[in-house]
């Protein structure tokens, strides 16, 4: 492995992980009959598994036990690390420990959205507007109108050639027209459907000035671009909450992780109460803890989850987000590149880089082909595993598909236009990981060209269900003879 003067270079240990990703090598059978391995494009999803995660975990496996106690060797292993575990999640977003805790929640992003909404609308009760973006995903959207009177919505502005990052001009508008009433702006730091990168720094500026708070969903983020928290030389640069997930940065499940002032979530009686959340329970009261992360986190943890997250996270930060960022900049301006050159094919969002950074993922679609039937076609024929549909965030995808059937209004007739808005209710996403390669790229943009030269053909080969899924109509994918829960345990108890 490289190194310089002992050290090993950040480009070798970025190498060495993406070498030894869980399941880089799975491989399935094809329609065609071949077998090869699977190129993951789904990584916007859920992220491959990192091996290095994997392997503390086996470690720490034979020592697991509960947590919040010292008394009995194990107890001390999985308390200390569970703790340490907290302190990396601030360090990986740069979050000053003085200031900001970390704590662990269930269900990834959303639950930590969740929790966010229900807090900070009793902390700001006079508040009770919040503005976020159409780019959003739904958990970045729906906590928000369940729990405050009302949710703005802004519009993504025009770059170059098509739709960027959020309209700055409007945000500053609306915290205008809604002024003393803005409880916090809720922005995503990277889209989960475009993979464009929002300012947020620029943004928590804003909103700070009208004495509205800056909450990041970070679930796509984290894994792709450098965070900090706090520590700007202008300090209402600084974010006040910000929320991300285990199954997104090469970490096993999907805990979710909530990096916030604290001075925002103390004072209150903690939204989930339970045990570990108190110091004192009598029979007619209890004494809820100000310690923080425990107040935070009722019950027993994810002890596990939480573990092989703060592994993933400590593995990317020796190598710096700032160097994977830079190499996943390659990645993507290659990809766009490569897919701009594909006859019939629609990238959506603004692809000059220069005017509009993006990081993470792309979307699009191949005209006159419906996305659930370019998806499937890329898996059976192709082994290239994409994402297809919304991707829980239907406004935006609604709005960038609009835009792009008015640009080929003028050149179909009615008839035709309508039965282009039907195809494109959604979208194919291809989406990267550090593990991606521009062999990968090539691969994609070599299969969408057969499938572009040969619409009739895999048209021909699909049953369109009443779901809206592709079912070949003869190749059939029988998973149990892969992978069956049932079936192993079986095996593994007859042995």
């Amino acid at each position: 492995m490289e190194k310089t003067n002992g050290v090993i270079s950040r480009q070798a240990l970025l190498e060495k992980l993406a070498r030894e990703v869980i399941g880089f090598d799975t491989q399935y059978t094809l329609a065609t009959g071949e077998r090869s391995r699977r190129i993951y494009l789904d990584s916007t999803a859920s992220t491959l598994r990192l091996q290095v995660v994997q392997r503390v975990l086996d470690k720490f496996q034979p020592y697991y036990s509960n947590t919040h106690s010292l008394l009995h060797f194990g107890a001390k292993i999985s308390t200390r690390e569970y703790q340490w575990a907290h302190e990396m999640a601030l360090a990986f977003v740069r979050a000053n420990a003085e200031i900001y805790t970390a704590f662990f929640v269930g269900s990834g992003t959303t639950a930590g959205m969740n929790r966010v909404a229900r807090t900070l609308r009793e902390k700001r009760p006079d508040r009770d507007v919040v503005i976020t973006s159409i780019m959003e995903h739904h958990s970045n959207d729906l906590p928000h109108r369940k729990h405050f009177r009302e949710v703005v919505h802004i519009p993504a502005a025009m770059a170059a050639h098509s739709l960027g990052c959020i309209n700055l001009q409007r945000l500053e508008d609306a915290l205008r027209e809604h002024a003393g009433k803005v409880n916090y702006v809720a922005i995503t730091g990277v889209s989960n459907v475009t993979g464009i990168i929002n300012p947020i720094y620029e943004i928590a500026e804003m909103a700070h000035q009208h004495g509205a708070l800056i909450v990041v969903d970070a679930a796509q983020m984290a894994a792709h671009v450098p965070i900090q928290m706090s520590g700007h030389s202008n300090p209402s640069r600084d974010l006040d909450v910000l929320v991300f997930s285990g199954h997104k940065i090469y970490a096993p499940g999907s805990p979710g992780v909530v990096i916030t002032r604290k001075d925002l979530f103390a004072g209150l009686e903690p939204q989930e109460v339970g045990g570990g959340m108190v110091d004192q329970v009598y029979i007619n009261r209890y004494t809820q803890s100000q310690k923080f992360p425990d107040r935070e986190e009722a019950g027993t943890p994810n002890i596990c989850g939480a573990i092989g997250l703060a592994a993933a996270l400590c593995a990317l930060h020796k190598i710096g987000m700032d160097f994977i960022a830079e190499e996943e900049c390659k990645l993507i301006e290659y990809a766009i590149e490569k897919l701009g050159a594909v006859e019939d094919l629609i990238i959506y969002g603004e692809t000059d880089c220069s005017q509009c950074q993006r990081s993470g993922a792309i979307s699009f679609n191949l005209k006159n082909m419906d996305h659930g039937l370019t998806a499937a076609a890329l898996n059976d024929y192709f082994n290239i595993s994409v994402r297809n549909e919304c991707f829980c965030a239907h406004p935006y995808v609604r709005e960038m598909v609009s835009m792009s059937l008015e640009e080929e209004a003028g050149r179909l007739t009615d008839e035709e236009l309508e039965q282009l808005a039907e195809l494109h209710r959604g979208m194919v996403r291809a989406s990267f990981g550090i593990y991606s390669t521009e062999k990968d790229i090539d691969a994609l943009v070599a299969a969408l060209q057969h499938i572009t030269a040969n619409k009739a053909f895999y048209q021909s080969q699909y049953n369109r269900l009443p779901n809206g899924d592709y079912e070949h109509k003869t190749f059939k994918f029988d998973h149990k003879k892969i992978f069956c829960i049932k079936e192993e345990i079986e095996a593994l108890l007859a042995a």
